[in-house]
């Protein structure tokens, strides 16, 4: 009896014990913070916030401070690389980011931000031409039992991301959204379609289907509603047998392969007959089966399913010479542009050719299943849009490098000011910075430490905004002084093609860069170089110049924009700063483009069409026929990938101290991509 007395009074002892300790850990202080951590702790939340807030050179120098007091803290080396690489210093983004991955920091989703932008550093622009490319998604025909569409023939990308698809055997347009739903449908006029074989977009953005059977060519506006039909059947001056593939000129001339009369047919902009070509001269035995046509520097290319060459002619339609050897291919189809270089398909092949000097490329190959590939279109994403008429598929090949590699994702800001509701902005792109436009909410899964955040929503994507700032640096060299009338009209052209939308700046280039302007492009319109309060210099400090243009631009407008006005010349110490390749990476890595708009009709400085090429920018003289009005509509045409999401956090936030978690991941077909990064709350 004692010793079960003894042992049941033992147990209750230990289980006293074990009760009193664990109440203590739960009521015991948190370990006291040294100094240093609590120094690192406040310096590495305000360099979170200047670096949300776009001030990367404070955020700098706030991780660094952090680092100082805590060298031991990863998350503050990551963040502390993350500014470098917004700053446009992506060697020493690289390193920093290295250090904190051989610590184990990171795991793959670090490796995989290291390779990306080191690749980008070697390889520098992407010849798309020259690479092999590979099936990343596809578009069934069907779903199930349900037909979708039935032997689709062409393809016509639009620069939202989506894709209009015509299907010969359905007689039917559909539009496509970037995931492969069907969003529009169109039939054609009353009676319909009758077997249509290609859709193109002509240069007033109308579209224009050719019709085989119908003979006959359908007019539709740039959303689909039918507007008259072109031409009849027949063999005179406007009439077709079985047209084909269609092309534009830059004047507005339309031209159609007519394959039942073995020729070209060409109507003007509105479908008036002017003449057609093709046939037997001196000079060339004719067209005996034209299927593809393009138009390339106003030059007109045909190719021919029976004769597998690819000829050229000029705007009148004489016959200038073969582009391709006969028997090249075993049936050549449509004729596409990408670039300098023209795509054709050829049974189960994709296959570029040099515009110049006809040589031919294999992009792609789908194998010996049956297979008839019919017209193969570059998108807005990179991608190919490549239609099987036998497979009843319209497949998205993608280069082989992004299908392995995935997508870049980066989470770029985030905007806690009404926690508990929280908005971030990402960006989107492939592993050679193409931006990835057209995603929906669907393509998006956001996550706080791992768990699904609530109430997701897309809220805004850069890539529709019809605004843009532009920032104007005026060379104030001695050189470029001489052309005040011309800096003056140029100036005066832009503003007024802003019609008010968006912030214009003016920086004046001299030894020093001093901001002269800011606010309603409206009030530029009555600029005057005498009012320039930078005085004309022998050394223009072209660099010094771009890093002030860009500071401002980064709080600005999603769509921004450097214009360069100089006579195209550079002087003594332009470059001295800064590298033209750390500008260029800083200019990308916050979505600025670099133009030029030379006063003189010269060659422009190496530096000037490095960093235009570089930022997707252009060169244009300030007195092209045309007028400088396109420098503003070619910038807000540009492609962007930076997506806006809201979402309602469920993290406690420990009175604005505690750094909160948020993941986000992005899905396209069979390519992905992740970012991870953290913020803090408003102080309470």
């Amino acid at each position: 009896m004692k010793k079960t007395v003894k042992k049941v009074i033992k147990v209750l002892f230990l289980a006293a014990v074990v009760c009193a300790a664990a109440q203590t850990s739960d009521t015991a202080p948190r370990p006291m913070r040294t100094a240093d951590e609590g120094l690192s702790d406040e310096e590495f939340r305000r360099g979170v916030q200047s670096y949300y807030r776009g001030s990367f050179n404070d955020a700098v120098i706030r991780f660094e401070k952090a680092l100082a007091y805590n060298p031991a803290s990863m998350t503050i080396m990551d963040w502390l690389g993350k500014a470098y690489y917004r700053s446009g210093l992506e060697g020493a983004a690289i390193d920093m980011w290295q250090s904190a991955y051989d610590e184990g920091y990171g795991g793959s989703l670090l490796l995989n931000r290291i390779e990306v932008i080191r690749d980008r550093r070697i390889t520098g622009v992407d010849q798309e031409t020259s690479l092999k490319y590979t099936e990343s998604g596809v578009f069934p025909g069907t779903n199930g039992n349900t037909m979708i569409f039935s032997q689709p023939v062409s393809v016509l990308p639009n620069p939202d991301g989506t894709v209009w698809m015509l299907a010969y055997g359905s007689n039917v347009l559909l539009l496509f959204d970037i995931n492969g739903t069907v969003i529009n449908r169109i039939t054609g006029p009353i009676n319909g379609f009758d077997r249509p074989v290609d859709v193109i977009r002509l240069n007033d953005g109308r579209m224009l289907v050719t019709e085989s059977a119908g003979d006959r060519l359908s007019l539709f506006s740039e959303n689909g509603s039918f507007i008259k039909y072109i031409g009849k059947k027949g063999r005179g001056a406007g009439e077709m047998i079985g047209p084909q593939y269609a092309a534009q000129d830059s004047f507005g001339n339309i031209y159609v392969s007519d394959f039942g009369n073995c020729r070209v047919d060409v109507f003007d902009s509105e479908g008036n007959p002017l003449f057609y070509f093709g046939g037997r001269s001196d000079s060339f035995t004719g067209l005996q089966g034209p299927t593809g046509v393009a138009v390339y520097q106003d030059r007109i290319f045909v190719a021919d399913g029976v004769t597998g060459g690819v000829y050229e002619f000029d705007r009148s339609g004489n016959y200038v010479g073969l582009l391709v050897e006969e028997h090249t291919f075993k049936y050549p189809e449509a004729l596409k542009n990408w670039g300098s270089w023209l795509l054709t398909c050829d049974t189960n092949k994709v296959i570029s050719i040099d515009a110049d000097t006809g040589a031919t490329f294999e992009n792609s190959n789908i194998g010996n299943a049956p297979a008839r590939i019919t017209s193969a279109v570059p998108d807005v994403n990179g991608n190919l849009l490549v239609t099987d008429l036998v497979a009843n598929e319209m497949y998205v090949m993608s280069k082989m490098t992004e299908v392995i590699g995935g997508l870049f994702v980066q989470i770029e800001s985030v905007n806690a000011e009404r926690f508990p509701d929280v908005t971030i902005e990402l960006r989107v792109e492939n592993r050679h910075r193409q931006p990835l436009v057209g995603l929906r909410d669907v393509n998006f899964f956001v996550s706080e430490g791992k768990r699904p955040v609530a109430d997701l929503q897309l809220t805004g994507s850069a890539f529709a905004n019809k605004s843009a700032d532009v920032t104007l640096i005026i060379d104030r060299s001695v050189e470029s002084a001489r052309y005040r009338e011309a800096l003056e009209t140029a100036v005066h052209e832009l503003a007024d093609s802003m019609a008010g939308q968006g912030t214009l700046r003016i920086i004046s280039a001299g030894k020093v860069p001093v901001v002269e302007f800011s606010g309603d492009p409206a009030a530029a319109r009555m600029f005057s170089a005498a009012s320039l309060r930078n005085p004309v210099s022998d050394t223009v400090a072209v660099d010094l110049a771009v890093r002030l243009a860009v500071n401002e631009l980064v709080r600005g407008e999603k769509k921004r924009a450097i214009v360069y006005m100089s006579a195209g010349t550079i002087t003594d110490g332009a470059f001295t700063k800064y590298t033209l390749s750390d500008l260029s990476a800083y200019m990308n890595n916050n979505s600025v483009s670099f133009s030029l708009v030379q006063l003189a009709q010269r060659s422009a400085a190496d530096e000037f069409d490095y960093l235009c090429t570089n930022t997707l920018g252009s060169s244009y003289f300030v007195y092209r026929p045309e007028g400088l009005s396109a420098v503003l509509k070619d910038i807000i045409a540009q492609p962007s990938g930076l997506y806006q999401l809201k979402y309602r956090s469920s993290l406690t936030t420990d009175w604005g101290t505690a750094y909160l978690p948020v993941e986000a991941e992005v899905y396209l077909l069979n390519r992905s991509g992740r970012d991870e990064t953290g913020y803090f709350a408003p102080l309470q």
